[in-house]
């Protein structure tokens, strides 16, 4: 073995156990206060009632150590958006283990630099793909929405309550929508308001029909009127709108698969260069002016893929 692997799997063991470390040395909380925050009570809910009995919950200290970089927050809607069944510590220790994982096989092949390489795009995977789950959630809830509404809207004029029709369109409808119903029905039998708990629902999905949906429900609240009415006349707006929206899509697939395969093919192709002939972009990484080539390259592959995202971005 070479003095470069050996530091490099040394690096990971290293970090491996600073990880561990810290974890111990966290302390630990009761998980009942994330389940809360996650239907937007940022306290107990005291009704009472006997106390939940505590459960340890795993990798709280990477945890920890995300809200103290300032990404836990974030990260952590990312993942209740995408409907990832992890908690932050988990999510963190995900990334440690492919950043290790991906160094270290970088490392053997062509040297620290390939390791780096290979670990940076083996972390960005997990958001890859994750922003890609939400995208599809996304969709599928718009395409759902119109038949949403006129399920609530047969519900409101047969007599149930908003309350009620919000339970019946969580046991009624499919997912994704179903999901997310759920969780404003549990929100709801924790004490949250109707209308907090819809906006925090809008907040997930990312919706702007859904977002008006929530407007029209909480004015309805404050000022009264024919509620089902009006959500009959928005959804045949969604309708109109879904159906324009798919004619768009349609007509730019093509350019925004251009825009991904332009954008990854330099970037694939350099990792595979770098297995099949180590040392292969080594003098792009020499003392001088080469050095630039590889940034320079970098960044107009960037604005490419911007300029051609903003271009098949329409609007409806």
């Amino acid at each position: 073995m070479s003095g470069e692997v050996i530091a490099a799997m040394l690096i990971g063991l290293t970090v491996l156990c600073l990880f561990m470390a810290i974890r111990q040395a966290m302390p630990h909380k009761d998980p009942v206060e994330d389940r809360l925050r996650e239907y937007g009570l940022s306290e107990y809910i005291r009704s009472g009632g006997r106390k939940a009995e505590e459960r340890p919950e795993r990798f709280q200290g990477l945890e920890r150590l995300a809200n103290g970089f300032g990404v836990g927050e974030k990260w952590r809607a990312l993942l209740q958006r995408s409907n990832v069944p992890m908690t932050v510590g988990e999510f963190a220790a995900l990334l440690g283990v492919l950043a290790i994982v991906g160094f270290v096989l970088g490392a053997l092949r062509g040297g620290p630099l390939v390791g780096v390489m290979v670990a940076g795009v083996l972390c960005f995977l997990p958001f890859l793909y994750m922003k890609q789950r939400q995208a599809k959630r996304r969709r599928a809830f718009a395409d759902q929405l119109p038949d949403i509404l006129t399920l609530l809207v047969g519900s409101l004029r047969a007599g149930y309550g908003m309350a009620q029709a919000v339970e019946l369109l969580a046991r009624e409808v499919p997912e994704p929508a179903a999901s997310e119903f759920q969780r404003v029905v549990r929100s709801m039998a924790l004490g949250l308001p109707l209308q907090k708990a819809l906006q925090l629902m809008g907040e997930r999905v990312q919706s702007d029909d859904f977002d008006l949906v929530v407007t029209a429900i909480s004015i309805q609240y404050e000022m009264g009127g024919n509620l089902s009415t009006v959500l009959e006349n928005i959804s045949g707006t969604i309708r109109e709108r879904v159906r324009v929206l798919r004619e768009v899509q349609v007509l730019t697939a093509q350019q925004r698969m251009t825009g991904n395969v332009l954008a990854g093919l330099p970037i694939f192709l350099a990792i595979a260069l770098s297995f099949i002939s180590p040392g292969y972009f080594q003098p792009f990484f020499e003392p001088g002016w080469p050095r630039l080539l590889p940034l320079g390259a970098a960044v107009m592959i960037g604005i490419g893929f911007m300029i051609i995202r903003k271009i098949v971005d329409i609007k409806v």
